[in-house]
């Protein structure tokens, strides 16, 4: 550089073979936390979608099964809350749980002998039968 003088635009640029500056600890710790928060948040957006459904991955995959379940579960406990009230006796609850065990053992039957799945027309017997047991409750 013999012969040349400095001028502010040289001071500005890198010389060859230099590296660039290094990021001050500040500057670092910024990007970091810019960088965790945005992870963060990506997360809980996708932690409140999937929690959004309240689907596990067996109901998600065995719609049909769900629904039967779901309802003699409900049915049981609409049971429990009769039988609290004293509007079934003893004997009655018995008998609609035992109704209610039936129609729950038939389900995981024929879902044994289509791999893990019911059909439509198996949901909706099931279904037919559930709603007898349904008009009993409660009467």
């Amino acid at each position: 550089m013999r012969g040349r003088s400095i001028n502010a635009k040289d001071m500005e640029r890198p010389m060859r073979g230099a590296s660039k500056p290094q990021m001050g600890a500040i500057e670092m710790r910024i990007k970091t936390k810019m960088t965790l928060v945005g992870a963060l948040s990506a997360l809980a957006v996708l932690g409140a979608a999937s929690s959004a459904s309240a689907e596990t991955r067996w109901e998600y995959h065995h719609p049909r099964r769900d629904q039967v379940v779901d309802r003699l579960q409900n049915q049981n406990r609409r049971i429990a809350e009769e039988r609290r009230e004293g509007d079934l006796s003893f004997a009655q609850a018995h008998r609609l749980r035992v109704a209610d065990r039936v129609i729950f053992r038939q389900e995981q039957f024929d879902a044994r002998l289509n791999g893990g799945h019911i059909t439509r027309a198996e949901q909706r017997r099931l279904n037919r039968e559930e709603n007898a047991v349904s008009r009993r409750i409660g009467r």
